[in-house]
């Protein structure tokens, strides 16, 4: 009967009207430190393709009050760059465009930030220094990323209902100012359910930006793709949610208005080193991660941009996964699992067969923004944009795969 219930929902969502889709661009300023083509400023990004534009990350103290990390490239003193300057600039490109402040990230930790939600006078001083930061810096709202609320080493047992009274206070605050809050989370159930009240967040978010991507990498124990769209056929226990259906799915069902979510998609691949060539498709042993990109320079991680300028000079082959609607490629030892123009546009449909509010992609940097695959520069953000923009219904071209692994959220 569950079962049921649940498959009586997806028609009144895809039956609802289409509304305009937002495209949020994730951009991480430490990329203006790579070298070479890896460069990245914000002079690269093209603010045409975006209706959003998040600018990651600034830091949050014990006290409370907001950290800019990177002075030097925040800001113009003592000949610096001058990052939050130029931002401003890009709305001449398009007018349109909000430019929200992304507070927190994964290497932020969590302590900072159980600190100041379970003390109401850090959160006093939290709030205000938000509204000083939008208003200095021109910043049109924030997300909030704090990964993740009762999970990591330096929670409290207290961080779920903490962080949900830490947005309430944000919504009160910016709402009156017409300011936009967001709020970056852990689209998977398991780590979903431990750290949000979804229902009461929902009301409080004007977007949910799930982190539907890392849904495998080094780390795991066997060989998976960075962003599938749904699972696998042999999974068992917590991997059938690992998978951007499951996680959609899942914060529907708790309460979240589909037209407040938004799927997180990467522009950067997860790879492993294969354990022998033949043993190379998904949910196969590995031997640890592939080896790093010549300008992200971080093991299990690879750009789009640089898988493309790889191809110029070595051959690669690709492969199609039919059951996860998500390429991957290898070469040698070593496996990448990532999306491409074809899987972006699947997941486009996706999005506008169940009227979800929009795709943020992380992160505009990685994207092949110089055009080494041949399609022109930021080939991924283009297709998004060509497939979210276009009218008319495209239900019937995507896979209505509705499994019971997927939708049981007993």
């Amino acid at each position: 009967m569950k079962f049921l219930l649940i498959l009586l929902v997806v028609p009144l969502i895809v039956g609802s009207p289409e509304t305009e889709k937002k495209i949020f661009c994730l951009h991480g300023k430490w990329s203006y430190y790579r070298e070479g083509n890896g460069h990245f400023s914000i002079d690269q990004i093209d603010p045409t393709l975006c209706t959003h534009l998040i600018y990651a990350y600034f830091g949050i103290d014990f006290s409370g009050k907001i950290r800019i990390s990177d002075k030097y490239l925040d800001l113009e003193e003592n000949y610096g760059v001058g990052n939050l300057k130029k931002l401003t600039k890009l709305r001449v490109l398009n007018p349109k465009l909000k430019i929200l402040a992304a507070i927190g990230g994964w290497t932020e930790g969590v302590g900072n930030f159980s600190a100041v939600a379970n003390d109401p006078e850090r959160t006093e001083i939290f709030v205000k220094d938000v509204v000083d930061l939008m208003k200095k810096y021109s910043f049109e709202g924030i997300t909030l990323d704090w990964e993740y609320p009762g999970i990591r080493e330096g929670s409290r047992s207290t961080d779920k209902a903490a962080y949900t009274a830490l947005l309430a206070k944000l919504y009160k605050t910016l709402r009156v100012k017409g300011l936009t809050l967001t709020a970056l989370v852990a689209s998977e159930r398991y780590t979903a359910v431990l750290a949000y009240d979804i229902p009461q967040i929902s009301k409080y978010l004007d977007f949910i930006l799930l982190k539907s991507f890392d849904m495998h990498g080094s780390w795991s124990s066997k060989i998976g793709s960075n962003a599938p769209l749904y699972g696998k056929s042999w999974e068992t226990d917590k991997e059938i949610f690992l998978n951007i259906n499951s996680g959609v799915f899942y914060w529907l069902h708790s309460g979240a208005p589909a037209g407040k979510l938004v799927i997180g998609v990467p522009t950067f691949g997860r790879g492993f080193k294969m354990v022998a060539e033949d043993q190379n498709v998904p949910g196969s042993n590995h031997g640890g991660a592939s080896d790093a990109g010549p300008y992200s320079n971080e093991p299990g991680m690879l750009g789009y941009n640089e898988l493309c300028e790889l191809r110029t000079t070595e051959e690669w082959q690709d492969f199609w996964d039919e059951e996860q609607l998500v390429p991957f490629s290898t070469r040698g030892d070593q496996w990448i699992g990532y999306d491409n123009e074809e899987s972006m546009r699947i997941k486009a449909r996706y999005i506008r067969m169940y009227k979800l509010a929009g795709v943020m992609v992380g992160y505009i940097e990685t994207d092949d923004f110089l055009g080494f695959c041949g399609n022109g520069p930021f080939s991924l953000l283009r297709a998004l944009n060509r497939e979210l923009k276009e009218k008319g219904p495209r239900e019937q071209e995507i896979r209505r795969k509705v499994c019971l692994n997927t939708m049981n959220f007993s």
